[in-house]
């Protein structure tokens, strides 16, 4: 029997290293390579001098907060965040970066508190220390029971998807891939006899067709296809022609939903031809709550992402997003000042899109696509 809707929670940016991993109950090592920070803890008093303390240590549930109820609430088919951490204690940095992230193996109960079906890893932090730190972080993924898609032991393990399988019978499948905008070194791509990340060549047609190709692989009637692609700047509304481009061609080629992330809050959003396009989802669980600069894009405020598919086409039925805040290294529920403002600037920034987005009277924000 086929479920009328089939709900997808999508997350952005989830960063439980440095300062995060500090507050929890076993810290790994504070030492960072920062030209302007040496100490991870450094973090954790710029979150305490803007909001209040932090209790030390903190439930591993901590960072979460009310997220957790919201998402056990909504009872997900599947669960996807962009993992944007390495997990090891290897202390050898890797070169050329100015900011490097790490999670201490013994908090990885962090992740699992959220219970993840996928977690994305085709960014720009996962190999920060390297293929050592790399092979360590899908080793505590595998112990925790955690699966990730966008990387791996070699080039076929990053590119595979993941299969979450649903109630209806069906299958969410995962793929996971990065762009260079995003900042991943391009020493850093998986090949036939190197671990690395799903590493995209360019933004073309040709390259769509592929990852669409592989996406798509081996599927089967009721499974809905996702594509997690770490793209684009930090900062700002924009998103480029070939980011569109891209996204659509994705679409034309069999994706029902492209989950986009890499900006620090989110962007705009699209419904192209009934199938849902997030070009940046923003951060959701990191450790820069203190950090000064662009504070009028309210980068403290964030998203979670509910759609709701129709799995026997892929189609777009609903979108209702959560508006949270972070405050004291934990989410908690923004207030409907806040939710009102997000609301508005998320409205502005997928106008270009004909996107419709709505205030709910629970202080969700909502999309639902054009009737036919």
């Amino acid at each position: 029997m086929v479920a009328a809707t089939l709900t997808i929670f999508l997350g952005g940016d989830v960063m439980t290293g440095r300062g995060v991993d500090q507050v929890l109950p076993r810290p790994g090592s504070p030492r960072l390579w920062e030209p302007y920070e040496r100490d991870a803890r450094a973090y954790v008093a710029l979150a305490e001098a803007r909001n209040g303390p932090v209790p030390r240590p903190v439930p591993f549930s901590w960072p979460w907060g009310d997220a957790l109820q919201v998402v056990e609430a909504a009872a997900p088919a599947a669960r996807v965040v962009n993992l944007e951490t390495s997990i090891t204690t290897c202390d050898r940095a890797a070169p050329g970066k100015a900011v490097h992230y790490r999670m201490s193996p013994g908090n990885v109960p962090c992740l699992t508190a959220l219970g993840p079906d996928v977690c994305v890893m085709a960014n720009n932090h996962v190999l920060d220390f390297g293929r050592q730190g790399l092979r360590e972080t899908l080793d505590a993924l595998a112990a925790a029971g955690l699966v990730p898609a966008g990387a791996g032991a070699d080039r076929a393990e990053a590119w595979r998807p993941v299969a979450v399988p649903t109630a209806h019978g069906g299958r969410v499948m995962v793929a996971a891939v990065g762009a260079g905008s995003s900042g991943i070194p391009g020493s850093w791509e998986a090949t036939a006899g190197t671990p690395g990340v799903a590493l995209l060549a360019d933004l073309s047609d040709a390259t769509a067709d592929e990852v669409a190709r592989g996406a798509c692989a081996g599927g089967r009637p009721g499974d809905v296809v996702v594509v997690s692609i770490h793209w684009g700047s930090n900062w700002g509304y924009d998103v480029t022609e070939d980011q569109v481009r891209f996204a659509h061609r994705l679409v034309d080629g069999g994706v029902d939903l492209v989950h986009g992330h890499s900006s620090h809050h989110p962007r705009p959003i699209e419904v192209y031809r009934g199938k849902l396009v997030l070009y940046g989802c923003g951060d959701l669980v990191d450790d820069y709550e203190g950090i000064g600069g662009y504070e009028e894009l309210r980068d403290d405020l964030r998203l979670l992402y509910f759609a709701s598919l129709d799995p026997a086409t892929g189609r777009l039925a609903d979108l209702s997003m959560t508006p949270m805040q972070s405050r004291r290294m934990r989410l908690r529920h923004a207030s409907t000042a806040d939710a009102r403002w997000l609301c508005e600037v998320v409205r502005r920034a997928s106008r270009p899109f004909a996107t419709r987005v709505d205030l709910q009277p629970d202080g969700s924000l909502s999309v639902r696509p054009a009737v036919a």
